[in-house]
């Protein structure tokens, strides 16, 4: 298989760029110090913050959900590296949109972005794009740490782009557009005090995480279990604590006679958190002959989830390796910062 040259730039910019800033002074110390020697690996983190619904609603294609809670500490992620973005004095909330079909329920991280503007009796108060990135309790979300000019009623929009990534079966003729979601925030600081804190001195930093927040206006962010995905399962390996199933499908109404697709499912251990932004290659033999070699693309599927894959210009029984050139380029809460960093190579 060729390696092809993974750009670290892509899909994320530089971990220089900060968080943003927002005003709360008693939240930049009330995170508790972080564990020692950390895992390489997923870990319980040392704390959990609740979450609290700003509104819901249609943006073109897309149903968008916005919540806020405490401003976060948090990881950016540049090619193999993990910096941590820390809580500024005047960080005010740390706002998180979720994304997703509102036929299916299925969660959407979208390459090209999303954008949240906050306004105030018509001036801007915050323009900016949060990042894509992960959480143990709050699954795939776009998210950043905002400044708020005190406490009132605030305008938020949130605009979805369009997806560049490959769209195949109910998807594939959606999500090409960009649509706009706007919702009303009253925002104070009593009420943001009463998002639930939790502390676990006793479990943080063992093998383990925080099971997902349901809420019952959005869906969470989960991929299918690996018996679930429609084909034949070839199977499922470990990467750097991220799990790979890969499935083969001989027939499906977007492929062609003498056709077949490879679907590579990369998620988070325990929870199945799909894993977007990596940059993968794949190379399938059939029968002792070469039937594909070359990088697998991001798509999304109804029943498959986000995954990398490949129409394959041959059918029979495949063996496939999947090799990771650039690791999930999404930021991370606490918990997995140290996780998911690897370029493993996978057989199935």
């Amino acid at each position: 298989m060729n390696r092809r040259r993974f750009l670290a730039s892509a899909g994320v910019a530089g971990a220089s760029i900060l968080a943003g800033c927002g005003s709360v002074e008693n939240q930049s110390t009330r995170s508790p110090p972080l564990v020692e020697n950390r895992p390489d690996a997923t870990y319980y983190p040392t704390h959990k913050e609740g979450m609290k619904m700003i509104g819901v609603g249609d943006a073109g294609d897309y149903k968008v959900g916005l919540t806020y809670s405490y401003p976060h500490r948090f990881w950016t992620v540049t090619g193999t590296t993990a910096e941590q973005v820390t809580i500024q004095d005047d960080d005010s909330v740390h706002l998180m949109a979720s994304v997703w079909d509102p036929d299916t329920m299925t969660v959407l991280p979208i390459q090209s972005g999303v954008s949240i503007t906050v306004s105030s009796d018509g001036e801007t108060v915050a323009d900016k794009q949060p990042w894509p990135m992960v959480s143990q309790n709050m699954g795939f979300h776009y998210g950043d740490n905002y400044r708020l000019d005190g406490e009132g009623v605030y305008e938020m929009t949130v605009r979805v782009d369009g997806m560049t990534e490959r769209r195949l079966g109910g998807f594939a003729d959606r999500f090409g557009d960009a649509g706009e979601m706007t919702t009303n925030f009253e925002f104070s600081r009593s009420a943001r005090d009463d998002i639930a804190f939790t502390e676990y001195p006793d479990q943080q930093g063992s093998r383990a995480a925080l099971d997902l927040m349901e809420m019952e206006m959005m869906p969470t962010s989960q991929v299918p279990a690996p018996d679930d995905l429609p084909g034949e399962l070839l199977g499922t390996g470990k990467g750097s604590d991220e799990v790979y199933a890969a499935t083969w499908l001989s027939e499906a109404p977007f492929l062609d006679s003498g056709q077949s697709y490879l679907a590579v499912s990369v998620r988070t251990p325990y929870n199945r958190v799909p894993l977007p932004m990596m940059s993968i290659d794949g190379a399938v033999d059939i029968g002792g002959e070469t039937a594909y070699d070359d990088s697998l693309s991001a798509a999304v599927h109804p029943d498959i989830g986000y995954h990398y894959g490949a129409v394959v210009e041959a059918t029979g029984d495949p063996s496939v390796t999947v090799e990771t050139v650039g690791p999930s380029q999404v930021s991370r809460h606490e918990g997995y910062e140290t996780a998911f960093l690897g370029t493993p190579t996978i057989e199935f």
